[in-house]
Parts: structure tokens; C-alpha cells; sequence
């Protein structure tokens, strides 16, 4: 079976077809199947609103308030007025049930059918069988009175319908993304010099590990603190900002002027041993112990560029807060290090390096088979046709 054939007829493309590859399926049901429920719903929604029209929503509404006071007497009294029971209870029937009819508009919808049931209530002695034939000469009435809930229902399965298509278009965006990525990947120059790009980045990364761990070591809690809230103005420096009761505490206590690392010692101390380092040893085992993984896990990540690194323009706007974030504790050399970065985003050869760096990086051995044989490419044919006939779907309901 050919590659398009197969994936047309599973439904999701989930068939690459040569060389018996297969692409990850985006859900159990086709979208032949989700396309035909949708039609499915939309048809049911469009019958049920017109069996609402042909009678009218409020005169249905008024069948469907009879039926349901009908049934609630019927409910109510069956049980008393039949046989020689409760005289009272049976004349209150009869004269409720009765009134119920007759007050009903001439023009209603299945009046006969509330007549009827009258009509058989309308005797000396009732029986059970009475009941049971009233509430049959009702029922004919449930069925017009129901089209209001009908219409609900249908409504209701319309959206659904409508919301499972729209899960499968978007499901079918991100693997088109995912594709057109490959797509970009495989068409990389593997032998470009990469290492133009990488020993900038690494040497820059390797200086401002070594000057943040300098940083951490040497400063006082109270200054480490005070750098990372600096970089809340710097929204491509992603620390997290230190919990607010651990950073009162540190710029009201006098262990604030220790360092983090002395701090986290502290907090293993027994209370006796702390006694003789701070003024409130039970303060810093409540503020410092319960933030251990935060002070343990504030380091130099935020400040590094991944690899392979990112696009030029993000790379341009991060290097420039990078130089303004690391001077405020790095030496001069690794301020330039991270100016470098800055200058490496404005390479003419920038994104064709950075492309060959992610495809070497990032693309496995599978993707590349499947990019070599073309499966990839057949694919994404199959993706784009089927957002085309979702997005199509969805846009006949606007």
C-alpha cells in the first residue's frame, strides 16, 4: 500500500508507508471518523432546531409545563383516590387534573392528549388501570415537550463534536511544527564549523559559573539576595526570586551578613552549637531550613546560554541584560565574554551555524533515516491536508 493511501486510511497519517516507518498517531478516532461525527451533530443540531421552530420554543415550553404537572398529580394521588380510599383525596384529584385540562390553551400543542386523559379520570371510582391509560394518553404528549430537551442534547453534541476536531487541529499544528522543524534540520550543513559558535558560548559560560560560585562563596547572603532581585528588571535572566519570609529575614537578622553557604551550615547545627553564631537560632532554622532547595539550588543556570544556542535575536537581546547582570558581580573578563555573545548573534553565518549545531545536537538516528528517505517530507503533505480539512471543518460553523 503507497504512503498516502495508508495514511488516508488510517485516518491520522500515522502510517509513513515506505520502508514500513511509522509516524506517532494524534489520536485514537481518524479524522475521516471525527469529520463525520461533526457532520453527524451538526445535521442532529439542525433537525432538532427545526422541530423547535415548527412549533414554536414558548408554546413548547407550555407542553412541556402540562406534561410535567400532569405527571406530578398523577405521581401524587395515585395511590389514595383509587378504589374506596380517600373520598377527599379523590374529589381534590378530580377537581385539580380537571381544572389542569380545561385551563390548558385551546391551541395547544397535543391537547387531545390531556383531554384523553381527562376524559378517562372523568368517572365515579378509579382503578389503577385508570391511572395507567391516563398516563399513556400523557406520554403522547412527552414527545413534543421533549424537543426542547432534544435540541439541548444535540446542541450539546455538536460542541463536543466541534471541541474533539478542534484537539485534533491542534494536535495536527504542533506536529506540523515538529515536522517543519526536521524539514529544517535535514536540510543543514552537518560539516558547517560549528566550533565558531560553541567556544564563545562555552568559554562564556565556563567564566560566569566560576564568578557566580566566587560570588555565592564570598558574598553575604544579604548582597546575594539583593543582586537576584536586581534581575527581576531583566525578563531573559530567569532567577526566581528569593520567598518573602526568608527575605525578611535576611535583611532584618544580622546572620543576613553571612554568606549562603554559612547559612546552610548553620541550619545543621544543633541549637546549642548555633547559639554561639546567631542571636536567634530557632529564627534561622525556621527561615533557612525550609528554603534549603532554594539556597541550594540558586546557582549560575540562569545566567548560561544553552547549546545549541538560541535564535539571533533572542541571543542579541539576552547577551545585552547578560552584560548589565553579570557586571554587577563578574569581573571585566567575563563581562566581555558575555559581550562576545553579543556580537556572535550579529554574524552574517550566525543562523546557518546555529542550524547545523541543532541538527548535530538534536536529530536522532531515526529522524534522520526518515529524513533521508523522504518520510518525513510525505508527512507533512499528509499534515498540512488534513489542518486544511479540520480548520475547513470548523470555519462552515462560523
Amino acid at each position: 500500500m503507497t504512503d498516502s493511501v495508508e495514511g488516508t486510511a488510517r485516518g491520522d497519517g500515522s502510517a509513513d508507508g515506505a520502508g514500513g516507518d511509522s509516524a506517532p498517531p494524534l489520536g485514537e478516532r481518524s479524522v475521516d471518523a471525527l469529520l463525520a461525527d461533526l457532520r453527524e451533530a451538526r445535521t442532529a443540531a439542525a433537525d432538532a432546531e427545526d422541530a423547535v421552530e415548527s412549533v414554536g420554543e414558548s408554546r413548547l415550553e407550555s407542553v412541556a409545563d402540562a406534561h410535567g404537572s400532569a405527571v406530578s398529580l398523577l405521581d401524587r394521588y395515585e395511590d389514595r383516590a383509587v378504589g374506596s380510599g380517600d373520598f377527599e383525596a379523590y374529589l381534590e384529584f378530580q377537581n385539580r387534573f380537571l381544572g389542569l385540562v380545561e385551563e390548558l390553551p385551546e391551541d395547544l400543542p397535543k391537547r387531545e392528549a390531556f383531554e384523553a386523559a381527562s376524559d378517562r379520570l372523568d368517572r365515579r371510582r378509579l382503578r389503577e388501570r385508570d391511572f395507567e391509560a391516563a398516563r399513556e394518553h400523557v406520554a403522547d404528549a412527552e414527545e413534543v415537550a421533549d424537543r426542547l430537551d432534544e435540541r439541548e442534547r444535540a446542541r450539546e453534541r455538536e460542541y463536543e463534536a466541534e471541541r474533539r476536531v478542534e484537539d485534533r487541529l491542534d494536535a495536527v499544528e504542533e506536529r506540523i511544527g515538529e515536522l517543519e522543524r526536521l524539514v529544517r534540520l535535514g536540510d543543514a550543513d552537518l560539516d558547517a564549523p560549528v566550533e565558531r559558535l560553541r567556544e564563545p558560548v562555552e568559554a562564556y559560560n565556563d567564566a560566569v559559573k566560576e564568578s557566580f560560585a566566587a560570588f555565592r562563596r564570598e558574598a553575604s547572603a544579604r548582597e546575594l539576595f539583593a543582586f537576584v532581585e536586581t534581575t527581576a528588571a531583566y525578563p531573559l535572566v530567569d532567577y526566581r526570586q528569593p520567598p518573602a519570609e526568608l527575605a525578611e529575614y535576611v535583611a532584618e537578622r544580622d546572620a543576613g551578613t553571612e554568606s549562603v553557604t554559612d547559612l546552610l551550615d548553620y541550619a545543621d547545627y544543633s541549637t546549642s552549637k548555633l547559639d554561639h553564631y546567631v542571636d536567634d537560632a530557632a529564627a534561622l532554622k525556621r527561615r533557612v531550613a525550609v528554603h534549603r532547595t532554594y539556597l541550594e539550588r540558586l546557582d549560575a543556570e540562569p545566567l548560561v546560554v544553552s547549546w545549541p544556542p538560541p535564535s539571533a535575536g533572542e541571543l542579541r537581546y539576552r547577551a545585552r541584560e547578560l552584560v548589565a547582570v553579570v557586571g554587577r558581580f563578574a569581573d571585566e573578563e567575563t563581562v566581555a565574554k558575555a559581550r562576545a555573545l553579543r556580537d556572535l548573534a550579529e554574524r552574517d553565518d550566525y543562523g546557518r551555524l546555529r542550524t547545523a549545531a541543532e541538527a548535530r545536537t538534536t536529530l536522532t538516528e531515526t529522524e534522520r533515516e526518515r529524513l533521508e528517505r523522504g518520510a518525513v517530507a510525505r508527512e507533512l503533505d499528509r499534515r498540512r491536508e488534513e489542518r486544511a480539512r479540520l480548520a475547513g471543518a470548523l470555519a462552515e460553523s462560523k
